[in-house]
């Protein structure tokens, strides 16, 4: 299996403008949608997700398993507009590593929506959710707490990784666009979606390497194609 990492840099006034025309600002200025939608359109069915837009200043990240030619080729062909939305001029990639060390320890930073599925399908934060599960706890629940632990879990499946530390670096509720339905002129419909939206920095050790590979290629949790669930890792001395 390929693994790449890539790197662009958007162009805020062009993708506000991309984004406006085509109805996909979300109320919050969560630019989730509109990066997707232009990674569609500019890469189509071989789209890197997840990805993390990490602001004007640090650029776009994301993992693909399409190497540099192929991706470079897809940019090329992107219109103008959508071009200059990613700044795709500045698009660069290079290999990313798929075999790991069992017990390898790695600092992480990552954007997770950690949320549920409710019996009536809707999305359900997880801090909620414990709250009603321990009506009168004999400790106060805490959010960041409650987070970690579901991030744990999520590290942990199929034996991926182990997580040996946590913390919540930023937090807010924050409205998403999704398009479901059809309109009479047959064009799906926006609604905004309101949910947590959290960072946490970390330490993990890695277990087994084709399950950690696959968790990065995958990312975490809901929303991935979205902006959130990507795995950014860097070395564990530097954390």
């Amino acid at each position: 299996m390929s693994l790449y990492l890539l790197h662009c840099s958007p162009d805020p006034e062009a993708m506000a403008i991309w984004a406006t025309r085509h109805r996909l600002l979300s109320p919050d200025g969560d630019d989730g949608y509109a990066l997707h939608a232009l990674l569609t359109a500019a890469f189509g069915e071989q789209s890197p997700k997840p990805f993390r837009y990490l602001g004007p200043r640090q650029g776009l990240l994301a993992y693909s398993d399409q190497p540099p030619a192929a991706l470079h080729d897809n940019a090329a062909l992107a219109t103008p507009d959508v071009a200059r939305a990613l700044g795709l001029d500045s698009l660069a990639a290079r290999p990313f590593p798929t075999s790991w060390s069992k017990g390898q320890a790695l600092s992480f930073e990552v954007r997770v929506r950690p949320v549920l599925r409710a019996k009536d399908g809707r999305e359900r934060d997880v801090f909620l959710h414990a709250i009603e599960a321990e009506p009168s706890p004999e400790q106060p629940i805490n959010r960041e707490m409650i987070y970690a632990e579901w991030l744990r879990k999520r590290l942990a499946e199929h034996g991926a990784a182990q997580l040996l530390q946590a913390g919540m670096d930023a937090f807010r509720l924050s409205r998403v666009i999704r398009r479901a339905g059809s309109d009479e002129a047959r064009q799906r419909k926006a609604r905004s979606f309101s949910g947590p939206d959290a960072v946490f920095k970390g330490q993990l050790h890695v277990g087994d390497s084709d399950a950690f590979t696959r968790l990065l290629t995958r990312g975490i949790g809901r929303h991935r194609a979205f902006g959130f669930g990507m795995l950014l890792l860097k070395p564990a001395r530097s954390c």
